[in-house]
């Protein structure tokens, strides 16, 4: 599955992992998180994150 890297703050979202404080289980990828979804640091939106290139 593919990360992606909030751009403002370099935080990553790894769907293996999901966002277990904010109720995202794990094995939820990028695409299917809601669309109100903020990151966890510093509460940009989706379309702040871009795919990170392993």
């Amino acid at each position: 599955m593919l990360k992606y890297i909030c751009i403002p703050c370099g935080y990553v979202y790894d769907p293996e992992q999901g966002d277990p404080d904010n109720g995202i289980e794990p094995g939820t990828t990028f695409e299917d998180l809601p669309d109100d979804w903020e990151c966890p640091i510093c509460f940009v939106g989706k379309e702040d994150f871009e795919e990170v290139e392993e």
